[in-house]
């Protein structure tokens, strides 16, 4: 049996994906679920509050993915220099 993932500040968070995700980089979580051992989230795009989407909360720690907060494509080529062509 997997171990129970815990996100105690999960719901408000904000964040960055490193590539478009549905035409947008920002977004902030408002809603999540509990399902078995597993946390999903809900991301709102902050630009457009009708795109979203629910993905496996583990995702955001994956830095290639996501960045937390919101950051801007400079600050975003910082964090890895090698992708900004």
């Amino acid at each position: 049996m997997a171990k129970k993932q815990r996100y105690p500040h999960l719901l408000g968070s904000k964040w960055t994906a490193q590539q478009k995700t549905l035409g947008w980089r920002h977004f902030q979580v408002t809603n999540r679920k509990n399902q078995g051992p597993w946390v999903y989230a809900e991301l709102v795009a902050s630009c457009d509050q009708a795109v979203r989407l629910w993905i496996n909360a583990q995702l955001l720690k994956e830095r290639d993915l996501w960045l937390p907060g919101w950051k801007s494509v400079a600050e975003i080529w910082e964090e890895d220099p090698a992708d900004s062509s």
